[in-house]
């Protein structure tokens, strides 16, 4: 029997036990023994499962850690999430499903609210416990962004954001200025009628809905991006000088005889990171990583980090960037510009050729850069090219370490995720005139490699010490176990295998799946369903290891310009450093909590975003003809992945009336009950662009025959 059944059967076992008993109380050995669970495997897992039932709260605990029966509530708090068909789940706190709210009803709920909901009875047959709200509890959303549309005396505010699934009313007097077809910022203050509509005012004008730049920061907007800084931060920010003061630089280690230089994207301005390397008279190499140090020029509970704080990260929107800090910083006192004196805090670390690190020191240092190398620049260097550059060596010498790390990485575990990423070509008014893939070269992978490193060096620093004090983890779990058998089944559609231990995992048999797709027409398709798969990697106080990059401590440290935990990680280093006691662990866990938060906000903008232009590059190829995979079936249509551009659509079961079609839910196809024509994951497909909704970003197409 497998460990998941095992684990099924005990819980069960143990509920069944104490419901039977009444209020009788037991010890956790009492109750193994009257369940029979005598050998010390089975007392193993058993005691895990207890564990675990106990931290859910499905059984009660006692003083003296004796357990009774604890009756089943039939009403719970929880978070709803809104599904754009007006459906929902309402995620519960030690509940391992979530719960099913049907658009009926889901009342005077949103997208966000916490609300307390009744448990509807379970049935046979049922893949999710259904629920219907009763009270909202907490109103996340305070205010939305989307398009003014007049009516008369009043307007309707339509959300950008398709998880809220009713209009805003407005009336006349709160229209703040707002014309017919604005972008605007809109409160919701009054929603008690769920055959009414949210009540709202007009709180900012954010410019014409056509306008493509409008249209891309209104949607980062709608999905909580901030933009824009208050007066006491751009105040706070003009006030700081540029000017390293002569004391400062004496107590610092001076680096500015080093070969120090960047390596970045081209268009890059807030440069955080800077390396050096050194061969050593031993054989090993000395590398620097030096990284701004943020921590000097922003104070703990000024308006910047206050304002920091609360963003949690830059985001890299398709056309702008919204940044975490003001630009005066992060492009100018902080950016680590070639030929300027800067403040960094460093990890400069002897490595031997195999990629061991023997040695290391973390220190507060100034640098001078002598260089700023793109990433294509850099590249030539690596392949040979322009030998007599100064900088010739240090570059070529990098990128061949590196490739040692990373060999090593792979030996040690780690899942090498090297999933093509697209850039989308505007011209100057911001329309989208081309879909390119982003090429990832080696370059790109020395920088990522040191960073990686520098990163688990100062992770290891804190965490391996005896006593370790509180720090800011950047954690990755095992993959869940249901999600994986289902990797391992979707990836069986397209003729892989993937070898699983009981509902487990290796990271090495992951790697060879990986490997066994490259290059194939399905490679981005199943490496993007195996990143799915994956746990979500988070900041955290409670180092449980890195999983993905087979790191037992592993931390982000090198980008404090533009990621908060980072200036978290600095603080906490330098105060350790004087032997402070930084803060504590609780206030640090609500802190990693909310950057996490704040992180997949930003990473839900940037991926809507290039969607956006993507669809809205589509549009202007309605009824061309595309090569593409099919990535998804479901019963009512056919996901299809186009090849070259990276545009998901779906052929609708609809408008598939070659034949009558039935889904086979065993192998994910759609079958044609005539002809015996077969869509499943992984067949190559000919398709035609039939429609392109910008709105709700949506393609759809059909094929060709």
């Amino acid at each position: 029997m497998s460990e998941k059944l095992t684990r099924k059967k005990i819980r069960r076992d143990i509920l069944r036990l104490l419901k039977n008993n009444g209020k009788k109380e037991y010890r956790a050995k009492q109750l193994a023994k009257q369940l029979g669970y005598r050998d010390n495997q089975t007392y193993s897992l058993f005691s895990d499962v207890l564990a675990e039932m106990d931290e859910q709260n499905m059984i009660g605990r006692v003083k003296g850690g004796r357990y009774s029966y604890k009756p089943r509530p039939t009403k719970v708090e929880g978070v709803l999430r809104v599904n754009p068909k007006g459906f929902g789940f309402v995620e519960v706190d030690g509940r391992e499903e979530d719960l099913f709210v049907r658009p009926i009803n889901m009342k005077t709920a949103l997208d966000g609210d916490t609300v307390l909901v009744g448990l509807a009875a379970p049935s046979r047959g049922d893949k999710r416990r259904e629920a219907e709200v009763l009270d909202v509890v907490d109103r996340h959303r305070k205010q939305t962004v989307g398009t003014f549309k007049k009516l008369g005396h009043f307007a309707f505010v339509k959300p950008d954001d398709l998880r809220l699934t009713q209009d805003i009313y407005v009336p006349r007097e709160d229209f703040n200025g707002a014309k017919n077809g604005d972008k605007v910022v809109v409160s919701i203050d009054l929603f008690e009628d769920d055959k009414a509509s949210p009540e709202g005012r007009v709180l900012a004008v954010i410019g014409q809905a056509d306008d493509p730049g409008v249209q891309v920061l209104a949607l980062a907007m709608s999905l909580d991006v901030k933009s824009g800084f208050p007066k006491e931060v751009m105040e706070e920010s003009e006030s700081l000088g540029v000017k390293i003061p002569q004391e400062e630089i004496d107590r610092r280690l001076d680096l500015r005889d080093k070969n120090v230089f960047t390596i970045d994207p081209v268009d890059a301005k807030d440069f955080d990171d800077a390396i050096h390397i050194e061969e050593l008279k031993n054989g090993n190499f000395e590398v620097g990583v030096h990284i701004a140090d943020v921590s000097y020029y922003v104070r703990p509970g000024g308006a910047i980090d206050q304002e920091a704080f609360a963003r949690g990260t830059s985001v890299y929107l398709v056309d702008r960037v919204i940044p975490m800090l003001p630009e005066k910083l992060s492009n100018e006192v902080c950016s680590l510009r070639p030929h300027e004196d800067k403040l960094t805090f460093s990890c400069i670390m002897e490595i031997s050729p195999r990629g061991a690190v023997k040695r290391y020191e973390i220190r507060e240092t100034v640098i001078h850069s002598k260089l700023r190398f793109a990433y294509e620049e850099a590249q030539l260097l690596i392949q040979g090219g322009y030998p007599e550059h100064p900088l010739a060596n240090d570059v070529v010498e990098a990128a061949r370490l590196a490739r040692c790390l990373t060999k090593k990485r792979m030996r040690e575990g780690a899942v090498d995720f090297d999933l093509p990423e697209v850039r989308v070509v505007l011209d100057e008014a911001g329309h989208p005139i081309d879909v390119i893939r982003k090429e990832r070269q080696e370059a790109n992978r020395l920088i990522e490699e040191f960073m990686l490193l520098a990163n688990r060096t100062v992770a290891e620093h804190v965490g391996k010490k005896r006593g370790a004090k509180p720090f800011v983890y950047r954690i990755h779990d095992r993959p869940d176990a249901e999600r994986i058998t289902q990797l391992a089944e979707y990836v069986r559609a397209f003729g892989y295998r993937l070898r699983l231990q009981e509902g487990n995992v290796d990271s090495k048999e992951l790697n060879n799946l990986l490997n066994h797709v490259k290059g194939s027409p399905e490679e981005y398709v199943i490496e993007n369903a195996a990143l799915r798969a994956m746990s979500k990697a988070k900041y955290s106080t409670k180092n449980i290891g890195h999983y993905g990059l087979s790191f037992g401590h592993y931390s982000h440290f090198t980008s404090p310009i533009r990621r908060y935990p980072d200036l978290m990680a600095h603080r906490l280093l330098k105060a350790y450093a004087e032997g402070k006691s930084g803060k504590g662990a609780q206030k640090l866990e609500a802190q990693c909590e909310h950057c996490s938060a704040r992180e997949k906000v930003a990473t839900e903008a940037e991926r809507e975003s290039v969607k956006l232009k993507q669809v809205e590059y589509i549009r202007q190829h309605l009824g061309e003809d595309f090569d593409g995979v099919v990535s998804g079936v479901t019963k009512f249509g056919v996901f299809i992945q186009m090849s070259d551009i990276l545009v998901e659509g779906m052929v609708h079961v609809r408008d598939m009336d070659d034949d009558y079609y039935e889904y086979d839910e065993r192998t994910y196809s759609l079958v044609g009950a005539d002809t015996g024509t077969t869509y499943r994951p992984g067949t190559r497909v000919r398709v035609q662009v039939a429609g392109a909704n910008v709105e709700s970003r949506e393609v759809d197409l059909i094929f060709v025959d």
